[in-house]
């Protein structure tokens, strides 16, 4: 069996995220969407509704009267809260084991992760972007190619390095030349077998801005800049984290300075703050 099919295999293994996700994204990031359509979605899966309830109903918010269905979840915290609890909870489940190959411990991918994807929907905010909830949702699954593609990586560690340090290849790179398949193509086919919009897929397998010209893309540029901003702060700096190069043209083209970059950082620290205390009282 060659690589290629044992990957595909390894795709068909995966814990798939909800199939609700898509349905939220289909409606959420449209302008006249309400609470009602988002809570008749969510209500149907029973796995998300009660997750989503639970975390609405824990210390962390701090109720004076429980949520008892989607829609008092819904209308108590809010459509975005609810979505991002929705999205990181699911990302959770696929992201929170070791990723060994990418020198990453368990929990560091889906911090990783999270951080991404805060940081792309406050830049998204920043550049008043409508899709917000589809530009933070590819940040976080952006790297879902990496779960499978992590054994591999282990067992040709030592072929890749030797290439990122002897040839000058970035990591994506030589992982394209041993093993004939990059993270991000194969994050693209996952987010295509699970059926997301063609706006999410392209997202995911441009994200390392591969082809140059993505960048005139701004959710693809977006979810680029918020990857280098977390390998800045040291978020995601795994076993490949350095081993990639910058394109500034993304700022540029976002018409971001680097005061801009500060700013966001700093409104990070709280925003993950928020997010990994909702995660400890749970």
């Amino acid at each position: 069996m060659s690589a290629i099919q044992e990957l595909v295999k390894e795709i068909k293994n995966l814990k798939p995220i909800p199939a609700v996700i898509s349905q939220i994204l289909d409606i959420v990031d449209q302008p006249d969407s309400s609470m009602t359509q988002i809570a008749n979605v969510i209500q149907y899966d029973p796995a998300v509704t009660a997750s989503v309830l639970r975390m609405c109903n824990s210390a962390f918010f701090g109720l004076k009267h429980p949520a008892e269905s989607i829609k008092d979840a819904v209308t108590l915290l809010g459509i975005d809260q609810i979505v991002e609890i929705v999205l990181v909870n699911s990302g959770a489940k696929v992201l929170s084991g070791e990723s060994r190959g990418y020198g990453l411990h368990e929990g560091a991918m889906w911090k990783y992760s999270v951080s991404s994807a805060l940081i792309a929907k406050q830049i998204a905010q920043k550049l008043g972007m409508k899709n917000q909830n589809t530009i933070f949702t590819a940040a976080l699954l952006k790297d879902i190619g990496k779960i499978v593609l992590d054994r591999f990586i282990q067992d040709s560690f030592e072929k890749i390095t030797a290439l990122v340090v002897d040839d000058n290849l970035s990591f994506l790179e030589a992982e394209k030349r041993i093993i004939g398949v990059d993270h991000t193509e194969l994050g693209g086919m996952i987010a295509k077998m699970w059926k997301f919009s063609p706006k999410m897929v392209r997202i995911i397998r441009n994200h390392h801005l591969a082809d140059i010209s993505m960048v005139k893309e701004k959710e693809i540029a977006i979810v680029y800049l918020a990857d280098c901003i977390c390998m800045m702060i040291g978020i995601g700096v795994g076993s490949d984290g350095l081993a990639y190069k910058f394109n500034d043209q993304a700022m540029a083209e976002l018409g971001m300075e680097p005061d801009d970059i500060s700013k966001i950082i700093a409104q990070f620290a709280v925003n993950m703050e928020k997010v990994e205390n909702l995660f400890d009282m749970v």
